[in-house]
């Protein structure tokens, strides 16, 4: 590596980037999205993709980008575009694939930081009683509806109280990544993820001592809870769908192909262990969704409303599931408030470790290839931010989010993940990523990863891909399934997106010419 030509930030210790990557990790995939997945897709037997997935997709990535980053961070690279270079100096384009490292997450950020935001809302709702005379399905998703500005009841009569609270949330992300990787990043993951993981312990519990609230209804317990959560249907493996989506879900839980991990890694000395921080982060993250996220929710409401609303529930959208129905569920608890704002302050803090994580490539690009100070980087990509968000704010009822996260949050993100896993294999040269890995390593990778890594891993992701080319292309891109009121702003959504990709190409540009020009 080359000699570091200016001091760069790092982390305080190897805890200190395991509880980041962990944070950035454990999001509200872990709580509402997973649980939901597992009910509608063969419970238990979709645990067999979904661990299929994490050996060859998940692990893998994880250990990819840790190495990846680690080794880009010896060029004075944090994102994408840099690290891709200095991977693969003789190719020109390499660093224009690496845009998308930048693009992915700063688009994920503008809508997610909004979602995060009704978490905080609905943990203060909690406290105060709002919503504790709501006793149905429909009256609290008309409660959601009307908090979103989707429709005007007694409860909200305009977007006010989810703007404020979206500004609240705004400002938190700002002010934490303002303090950069120690001061801000690192703190705030030490003191949220203990919090959240004991917040989800005390609802674990509370939800395991349920028994049978309705005596009238002896089947309604938490153990059959869990079974109709768990119990496989093994017919639906057949299902090339049920794969596509444990893949899916390794890719949102684990946070790979965005571009983050990456980042975080560059952070790092030759001398941190790449391979047991990344596989320390896996496990907190898989304890923290399969054990914990998997065993709130389904459970809790399947005791409260029996088999036969549970397919509605979970079919009904993960939105529903965490601010529909959990809310009703904590209603019929002894202090419900608490335990009400127990479960939304808990998906705040997964939600608040994961979107400051989603800021940091676009900062790190601004201090890195512009030398822009941490302060103004922030300030910028701050107001620049700012002004995104608003779209996926007002123009929510016309699916704006949806398609944000669907090119943003899927698309992208499995693309992206294919080029760095070719890149590393077959550019880098396995036998060079191996010893990469291994530096500072206190353990061994077993060699059947070398395999995986070069062959299984990249044709897992242009399998995903190409499935996907077959099957969903054309309508997607015709909006066949778009409502026909929703197309205009669908349309302008996709210009928008295009526009900031090719605005970020425009500064990897000139970022290099710049960086050329420094070193004659």
């Amino acid at each position: 590596m080359k000699t570091k030509i200016k001091k760069r930030q790092r982390w305080s210790s190897n805890l200190g980037i395991i509880l980041a990557v962990a944070g950035s990790a454990i999001g509200l995939g872990n709580f509402l999205r997973f649980p939901a997945k597992v009910a509608s897709n063969g419970g238990g037997a979709f645990m067999i993709p979904y661990f299929i997935s994490l050996l060859l997709l998940g692990i893998p990535l994880m250990w990819i980008e840790w190495t990846l980053g680690r080794y880009g961070g010896g060029f004075e690279h944090s994102t994408a575009p840099g690290i891709f270079h200095s991977v693969w100096q003789k190719n020109r384009f390499i660093k224009y694939f690496g845009i998308i490292g930048i693009f992915g997450p700063l688009i994920i950020f503008i809508y997610y930081t909004y979602i995060v935001s009704w978490s905080l809302a609905y943990s203060f709702f909690s406290l105060i009683g709002k919503y504790s005379k709501l006793t149905d399905q429909f009256s609290m998703q008309s409660f959601l509806k009307s908090f979103q500005g989707l429709e005007k009841n007694q409860f909200f009569t305009n977007l006010g109280w989810a703007y404020f609270f979206f500004c609240v949330t705004f400002f938190i992300n700002i002010w934490v990544v303002y303090y950069g990787i120690r001061g801000g990043i690192e703190k705030v993951c030490n003191f949220a993820l203990p919090i959240l993981l004991l917040f989800a312990i005390i609802l674990l519990f509370r939800v395991f001592t349920l028994g049978t609230p309705d005596k009238t209804k002896p089947t309604w317990n938490v153990l059959e809870g869990l079974g109709y959560l768990w119990n496989p249907n093994f017919k639906i493996l057949l299902s090339g769908k049920v794969w596509l989506e444990a893949a899916g879900q390794i890719f949102f839980t684990l946070s790979v192909g965005i571009g983050v991990i990456l980042t975080y890694a560059s952070y790092l000395t030759e001398s941190d262990d790449v391979v047991l921080s990344g596989l320390t982060a896996v496990t907190t993250n898989e304890i923290a969704e399969v054990i914990l996220g998997g065993s709130i929710i389904i459970p809790a409401a399947f005791v409260f409303f029996g088999p036969q609303q549970m397919q509605a529930i979970v079919s009904s959208g993960v939105f529903n599931l965490g601010f529909v129905t959990m809310p009703l569920v904590v209603n019929k608890l002894l202090f419900s408030e608490i335990f009400g704002f127990c479960w939304f302050f808990l998906l705040f803090l997964a939600g608040v470790t994961s979107s400051v994580s989603l800021a940091q490539p676009a900062i790190a690009f601004l201090e890195d290839e512009f030398d822009i100070n941490r302060k103004k980087a922030v300030i910028i990509f701050g107001i620049v931010s700012f002004i995104l968000c608003q779209p996926a704010i007002f123009l929510s009822k016309y699916n704006v989010i949806n398609e944000l996260d669907f090119w943003g949050g899927t698309f992208f993100l499995v693309l992206f993940a294919t080029i760095e896993t070719i890149l590393f294999g077959w550019i880098f040269g396995m036998e060079n990523a191996w010893d990469q890995i291994h530096k500072g390593a206190l353990m061994k990778v077993p060699k059947i990863y070398k395999f995986i890594i070069k062959y299984i891993t990249p044709l897992f992701l242009i399998s995903i891909l190409v499935v996907w080319l077959i099957q969903d292309w054309l309508p997607i891109i015709y909006m066949k399934n778009v409502e026909t009121q929703n197309k205009p702003f669908i349309f302008a959504t996709r210009i928008g997106l295009f526009f900031i990709f090719f605005l970020l190409a425009i500064l990897v540009k000139f970022a290099w010419e710049r960086r050329q020009h420094k070193s004659v």
